[in-house]
């Protein structure tokens, strides 16, 4: 029975860990839809809202942190059980560093309210960026919450069209600069806060390949997605 209450306690402890990390992904979730929302509207108070959360993510982050030690240290875990909380200490960092890109997401728009220049046409040029790195973060965190390690595939090509967005976007702004020098205080803001995204866009790979670390046991980060079809397809 002692033993039979261990193994209960134990299975609660790793699905407390799990809940803890979808927590700190929605919360993340949240703060890119309302840094982008406050971009888009010129609305100040929900981009403090956003800066404001980080200090929610950076703790859960290192609860998480003390949670997956601790049960590494008491509980010695084997096999899928140790791949999860591995998993779990890389997944959250990224997670926190997606937080931090949100965050400066939200400064650079409190720093076009001081100004009288038209942002949301130029915000035009990001948006399709935005939301794809955003679709990815939520399928990366759909795909730990299931262990579904086939959603790998589809997350790195959208990750690569979130790169072919920033190049474009680049290109973009370096014509804006050239045919205008007064915009290229704004054009580089801009090159800023896409580069936060296409930084989400990254992240959000890495947590992809971490589920299938964990479901798999096969390590794919650094490969095409040619490779990566071939090690996922495998059993």
């Amino acid at each position: 029975m002692q033993t039979e209450h261990i193994f209960k306690q134990y299975d609660t402890e790793l699905e407390s860990a799990r809940a803890k990390v979808l927590e700190m992904g929605s919360l993340v979730e949240q703060q890119i839809l309302d840094a982008l929302e406050s971009l888009v509207t010129s609305n100040a108070k929900l981009s403090e809202t956003v800066i404001k959360k980080e200090h929610l993510v950076n703790a859960l982050e290192v609860q998480l942190d003390e949670d997956c030690s601790h049960l590494i240290a008491r509980r010695q875990p084997a096999a899928g059980d140790l791949r999860m909380i591995l998993t779990i200490v890389k997944l959250i960092t990224d997670l926190e560093r997606i937080g931090d890109e949100a965050a400066k997401i939200a400064r650079f728009a409190q720093k076009t309210f001081k100004t009288d220049r038209m942002w949301t046409p130029r915000f035009a040029e990001i948006k399709t960026m935005a939301n794809l790195a955003h679709k990815m973060l939520h399928m990366s965190l759909d795909a730990f919450a299931r262990s579904d390690a086939n959603k790998v595939i589809e997350i790195a090509q959208m990750d690569e069209n979130v790169d072919d967005q920033y190049r474009m976007t680049i290109r973009h702004l370096i014509t804006f600069m050239l045919e205008d020098p007064r915009s290229i205080s704004m054009s580089l803001e801009v090159l800023s806060i896409a580069k936060a995204i296409e930084r989400i866009g990254d992240h959000s790979k890495n947590i992809a390949e971490y589920v299938v670390y964990m479901v798999k046991g096969k390590d794919v980060r650094h490969i095409s997605i040619e490779e990566m079809k071939q090690k996922v397809a495998k059993p």
